[in-house]
């Protein structure tokens, strides 16, 4: 029995911390902050007014950064789990034509560290500032036997609008339209349980500069999840984007279906871009087949844009000139609905 009365502390919960770790984070939030944000933090629901449409349809998604989030915290880069968390998001939303204009975050561990929780919050609030998304909510869980004492993750849900006559979610794919690939900045966020389990095996740190790599392992797998937002926005505002797959869990072909309406599929050349060494020297190391890889990783495509053939040529210099490389990396044919990667 007790010999004293128990408090919430003695169970793990420390309100205290988690009070100072938020107040000293409000002003970062606020800055996030555009004019459709009503309200204040603090209440129990984050307010926003959307403006300027004829027939508004919101379009949400939420979803985390998986186990890179262990890797982050390794290195001391939560900042950037952060900043994935919202950019994940912020594509997601974007891909069915939509821009995204605000934003809710969860935070959660078994004990709050404040510095933990200040570092994810700067890679949210850098992440919403450079995309135009208000963080107006979200919140903060403590719960030791749930987490592990190290433990920690971080999700957001994103919201976007787009007028409901101009939403690109694949219903108008068609036979002969053309796939444009956009280019990773790396694992973005997802495979990092196997990656993981390839750097136990080898006995690889984060720190460790594999031979066939010639720089540090961390800095390659903790590179940012890219941001497709301004060239699917541009392809949506000129009318040409049918769908966009974005790759995430699942890899090319599990997220590449998603949007195929039935009797179209969708044929992928892999020989159309060079694929990042990272993915050939995980593979190697982990001794991973081919078709295990392109249901994993990205494989050095982070988006796949769907267009008209007659405007691939300029669809592709679109997203070039708004920040991402692009090439045409296969076409949609008559057939089972299904994605083949030749």
């Amino acid at each position: 029995m007790a010999s004293s009365p128990l408090t919430y502390n003695d169970a793990g919960v420390n309100r205290v911390a988690a009070a100072a770790a938020l107040a000293g984070a409000r002003e970062r939030i606020r800055g996030t902050f555009t004019p459709g944000v009503l309200g204040d933090l603090g209440q129990f629901g984050g307010l926003f007014h959307v403006d300027g449409y004829r027939d508004p349809v919101l379009v949400s998604t939420i979803d985390g950064v998986g186990t890179k989030v262990l890797l982050a915290r390794e290195a001391g880069r939560l900042d950037i789990a952060g900043h994935d968390a919202i950019v994940h998001g912020v594509n997601d939303v974007a891909s069915l034509g939509a821009a995204p204009v605000f934003a809710l975050d969860y935070l959660a561990a078994s004990r709050l560290d404040g510095q933990a929780v200040a570092t994810l919050l700067d890679g949210m609030t850098a992440a919403c500032r450079e995309e135009g998304v208000a963080l107006i909510g979200g919140e903060t869980a403590q719960m030791p036997g749930v987490y592990t004492e190290q433990g920690i993750d971080v999700a957001a849900c994103v919201i976007g609008v787009a007028e409901r006559d101009a939403l690109c979610d694949g219903a108008k794919i068609k036979p002969k339209d053309v796939l444009i690939g956009m280019a990773s900045s790396g694992l973005h966020t997802n495979g990092f349980s196997l990656v993981r389990e390839i750097m136990t095996r080898r006995r690889w740190t984060l720190d460790a500069v594999p031979e066939e790599l010639g720089m540090p392992l961390g800095q390659l797998l903790l590179a940012p999840h890219r941001s497709y937002r301004r060239p699917l926005m541009s392809l949506a505002k000129a009318q040409w984007l049918r769908g966009a797959a974005h790759i995430t869990g699942g890899g090319i072909p599990g997220n590449m279906v998603r949007i195929l309406p039935q009797g179209c599929r969708a044929l992928i050349n892999a020989r159309t871009w060079k694929v990042p060494h990272l993915f050939t020297v995980l593979a190697q190391a982990g001794k991973v087949e081919r078709e295990e890889m392109f249901a994993t990783f990205n494989m050095g495509v982070g988006m796949i844009a769907v267009v008209p053939r007659e405007r691939a040529g300029l669809a592709s210099d679109i997203c070039k000139a708004n920040g991402a490389d692009a090439w045409i990396i296969g076409e949609i044919v008559p057939g089972e609905r299904g994605v083949e990667v030749q």
